[in-house]
C-alpha cells in the first residue's frame, strides 16, 4: 500500500481540472516517485525551510525571489569556518548546526547544493510556477559553485569487496537462521551484479525463480525497478552455483512462501514476517566485518556493487558484460572501476624498471 505524501510534495490544485482529474494526476505522483526520492524531499524542504527563516526570519515565498535562491547558492559556495562571526551566512549555518541540520561550516559538498536546489526546483513545478533557478544570474552562480567547490570523488565504500574480502566474510556464517539469511545477501547482493542495498532488501519471494535450480543450480530475480532503470524495464537478472545455492538455502531454512525474501531475524533466531530495512544491510555487513576481523569502516554496502566491477576487470570480464549484471547505464561510470585495476597492469607504467 502507497502512502500518501504530505502535499508540498503533490501537484497544486488546478482549476482547470475537474475533481476526478486533481485526484488522478495527485495519484500519478504518488505511484510515479520513488520512496527515496520522497524521502530527500522531506529533508531538502525542511532544510531550505529552516535557512530562510533563520536567514531572512521569513517563510518560504512561492516562487521564491531570485534574490532568496540567490544567496542560498552564496551561502553553500564557501567555507564558512573562515568567516567572521558577525557574517550572516555563517550566523545561518550555526543555527543549522544547533537544529542538526547541518554538520559544519565547511563548504557542503556540490551534489549536495545540487540536490537541494533540484527539490527546491520540484515543489514549484509541483505548484505550476515559474523557477527562480532558471534565472541567467541564478543557473550562472550555481555553474560557477560548482566548479569552485570542486573536489576529488570520494568512494561510496573505502575498500571494493572483491572476491577475497567476500570469502572472509562468508567464514563468518556458520549455521543458525541469520548465517543462512546473511550469507545469501551477501552473496546475492555480489554475484547478481553488484545490488544496492534497496534493490536487496526490495526483493520478495514472488520475485525469485526457481524452476532451473534443480537442473541447472539458476535462480533467476526479476527486479521491480533500480536506480537506472524505470518499472518493467529491468531485465531478469541470474544467480548461478554457489550464490544460488545459497538463496534456496536460506528460503528453505527461513520458510520463505511469500513477501518479503529479506527479513529480521529476532534474538531467538525466528525468522520475523515484516522487510527488512535498507539500514540493516549496513548493519549486517558491519557486523561480518568485524567478526572477520576487518577494521571498523573497512566497507560499506556499496562495496559489494564495486567489489563485483574490479573483480570483473580482475578476471578480465568484458565491460559490457559486466554492465548486463550490474545495470550500470554509463560506461564511464562502469569503467572506472576497469579504470583502478587496469592502470596497475599497464605496461607503461613499468617502463623506468
Amino acid at each position: 500500500m502507497l502512502m500518501k505524501p504530505p502535499a508540498p510534495y503533490l501537484p497544486v490544485p488546478s482549476p482547470a481540472l475537474s475533481a476526478e482529474d486533481q485526484a488522478a494526476l495527485t495519484d500519478l505522483y504518488i505511484r510515479g516517485t520513488p520512496a527515496n526520492t520522497l524521502r530527500a524531499y522531506e529533508r531538502d524542504l525542511l532544510y531550505v525551510t529552516a535557512w530562510k527563516a533563520a536567514r531572512f526570519d521569513a517563510a518560504l515565498d512561492w516562487p521564491e525571489a531570485e534574490a532568496t535562491v540567490l544567496a542560498f547558492i552564496l551561502d553553500h559556495a564557501r567555507n564558512l569556518g573562515d568567516a567572521p562571526p558577525e557574517d550572516s551566512a555563517r550566523q545561518t549555518a550555526d543555527a543549522l548546526i544547533a537544529q542538526g541540520l547541518r554538520k559544519s561550516l565547511a563548504c557542503p559538498a556540490p551534489s549536495t547544493l545540487d540536490r537541494r536546489i533540484a527539490s527546491w526546483l520540484a515543489f514549484h513545478r509541483m505548484k505550476n510556477l515559474a523557477s527562480p533557478f532558471d534565472a541567467p544570474q541564478v543557473k550562472q552562480a550555481r555553474a560557477k559553485a560548482r566548479r569552485a567547490a570542486a573536489r576529488p570523488p570520494a568512494p561510496k565504500s573505502a575498500h571494493p569487496i572483491t572476491r577475497d574480502v567476500l570469502e572472509t566474510l562468508l567464514a563468518t556464517c556458520r549455521g543458525s537462521r541469520r548465517d543462512c539469511r546473511d550469507r545469501a545477501i551477501l552473496m546475492l547482493g555480489w554475484a547478481s551484479g553488484g545490488r544496492r542495498r534497496s534493490e536487496i532488501t526490495g526483493l520478495m519471494r514472488e520475485d525469485v525463480s526457481l524452476k532451473e535450480f534443480d537442473k541447472r543450480d539458476v535462480v533467476w530475480l526479476s527486479l521491480l525497478e533500480t536506480k537506472t532503470t524505470l518499472k518493467g524495464d529491468t531485465p531478469r537478472l541470474v544467480l548461478k552455483g554457489r550464490a544460488a545455492q545459497a538463496l534456496v538455502h536460506w528460503i528453505e531454512v527461513g520458510e520463505i512462501s511469500n513477501g518479503p525474501l529479506f527479513r529480521p531475524i529476532s534474538k531467538a533466531d525466528r525468522v520475523l514476517k515484516r522487510r527488512l530495512s535498507s539500514d540493516a544491510v549496513a548493519q549486517i555487513l558491519k557486523h561480518r566485518l568485524k567478526l572477520a576481523g576487518l577494521p571498523d569502516g573497512y566497507a560499506s554496502p556499496h562495496g559489494l556493487r564495486s567489489g563485483f566491477l574490479t573483480q570483473a576487470a580482475l578476471d578480465g570480464a568484458p565491460i559490457q558484460a559486466a554492465m548486463r549484471l550490474s545495470l550500470h547505464r554509463s560506461v564511464a561510470q562502469a569503467q572506472k572501476y576497469y579504470d583502478d585495476v587496469d592502470i596497475a597492469e599497464n605496461p607503461a607504467t613499468d617502463l623506468l624498471g
